[in-house]
This record gives C-alpha cells, structure tokens and sequence, in this order.
C-alpha cells in the first residue's frame, strides 16, 4: 500500500469517524447525567436524515437543509425525553434500556410507513475533488464536525449550563440541592444530544447520498461501541474513540477485504476493551 492510498483511506476514516463521534457525543451526555443507555437516539439520528432529505427536496437549498432536519431531531428527541424518559426516572436501569430499544424499532417502522422501505437519494454534496486525497463530501464533514465540536466545548466548559451539568452527572441529589433544575437541564441536554444526532444523520446521508429508515441500525452499535471504547459518561473520551474507530476501520477494510467486515472491527475493540480496560481507554468521568 502507497502513502497516497494511506492517505487517502484515513482521510475517509477521519469523515466517517467524525459521524462515529456526533452520534456517540449525545449517547454518552444523556448517560452521564441520567445513567440510561439512549438507544432511541439511534432513531432520532434517522429522523434527522429524513428532516433534511424532505428540505432538500422541496428546496435544494443546503443550509434550510441543516436547520430543518436539526430541529426536527431536536423536536423529537426533547419529546422523548419528557414523555418517556422523565416517568421512569428512578426505574431501574434495565426498564428504560429496554424501553429505548422500542422506541428505535418505533421509529424505523413509522419512517418505512410515512416514505417507503426503499432508499432515497440524497445529493446534497457531489463528490467533486478538491485536493488529492480531500474530496467536498469529506471536507464537509469534517468540517462541520470540528466546527460544532468547538461550540459544544465552549457551551460545556465556558457556561453555567455546562457546569451544571458536571454537577448532575457527578451528584444528581447534590446539584437538585443546591438548586439545580433538573427537569430543565435534561431537557436541555436531550436538546444538544438530538440536535448533535440530527446534523449526524444528514451528513451521513449526504455523504453517502442515500438514506433509508433502518439507517439507525448501524450507529445504534457503533456509537455504543465507541461510548464503551471513550469511557461510560465521558464526552470528549468518545470523540476520541470515534474518530478512532473511524479510521481504524477504514485502513482494516482496505487490509482484509471482505474477509473480516468493517462492522467486526468495532465489536472486537469493544470487548478488547471491556476485558482490559473496562472504565474505557480514557478516564470514565466527563472531563472538560
């Protein structure tokens, strides 16, 4: 293998890696200040991608596009959490894990019955080079997920919200002492989480130019690999793991082919971890 073909596959590792991270992000926030795995996440993050292709057909125009499938996740993701998250507070981890699952199978079937099970394409961004091995699809990913990486650690570290909510995931009966109000920062951060996945799902889309309702699927294990590999509730630890994993999986298709699929790689790191290293490669606490 050449430096150009090396360069050419991290470079797509790094784009895929990026969506690894949006998704994963908002799976391991909701984690850290609840302590319930949000599989239903995986869901919104498809209702994202068809928030924006529905734009972008009626429009064609990119940043309606964005807006739209981002606040339609955001719609969708905050009803969840204040219609099924919030009444099963202090449940017992298992009923909403189990819970979530049907949510995500929920949303997959009402996406086949509103637009079909086909998929459709979604030519927001032509794979028009820029500079070998940069292609306008992978700039734009990356891009955009740098960009909005940098807004999320402004709001974490440089807000009261974002201190806040280190203070819910360190003592949730502490910070409700102290005056924090829960209802509303979970709220808040299911927000970000939804928003995070719905921008996840129409760059995927866009990137592959093609979405599809089980599109979920895959993310739903991915980002829980990746959250696993980051750290349980540490945010910036899955980023990490998420670009990671992305280029990890990237050069190993090009290495094995067909004989070890790209979706294995992320399962053997995953128990890898779990069996040497079980708080995550990085430190299991949210960090700033």
């Amino acid at each position: 293998m050449d430096w150009s073909t090396l360069a050419a596959l991290t470079v797509d590792g790094l784009a895929v890696g990026s969506i690894y991270a949006l998704t994963a992000f908002g799976l391991t926030l909701v984690y850290g200040l609840l302590r319930v795995l949000h599989v239903a996440h995986a869901g919104v993050y498809a209702v994202g991608a068809y928030g924006g292709w529905l734009a972008y057909t009626l429009t064609g125009n990119l940043g309606g596009t964005i807006v739209v499938g981002t606040l339609l996740a955001v719609i969708v993701g905050v009803f969840l959490e204040w219609w099924f998250y919030r009444p099963l507070q202090g449940k017992p981890p298992l009923v909403p894990l189990i819970g979530s699952i049907g949510l995500f199978v929920a949303v997959g079937d009402l996406l086949r019955i509103l637009f079909g099970p086909y998929q459709q394409s979604f030519p927001v961004l032509p794979p028009r080079p820029i500079l070998s091995p940069l292609t306008l699809p992978q700039v734009a990913v990356v891009g955009s997920t740098v960009l909005l990486f940098l807004l999320v650690y402004v709001v974490t570290n440089r807000t009261a919200l974002g201190l806040s909510w280190k203070a819910i995931a360190q003592d949730l009966e502490m910070a409700a002492a102290v005056g924090i109000p829960l209802p509303r920062y979970t709220r808040m951060a299911f927000a970000l989480a939804s928003g995070l996945a719905g921008v996840a799902g129409i760059l995927v889309g866009a990137y592959y130019n093609q979405i599809y309702p089980s599109m979920g699927s895959v993310p739903a294990y991915k980002a829980l690999a990746v959250v696993v590999l980051g750290g349980l509730g540490n945010p910036w630890g899955t980023v990490v793991a998420g670009v990671l994993l992305g280029v990890i999986e990237s050069i190993a298709t090009a290495f094995l082919g067909n004989q070890f699929p790209p979706e294995g790689v992320a399962f053997l790191a995953m128990i890898l971890v779990l069996l040497f290293r079980p708080q995550g490669l990085l430190a299991s606490r949210i960090q700033g």
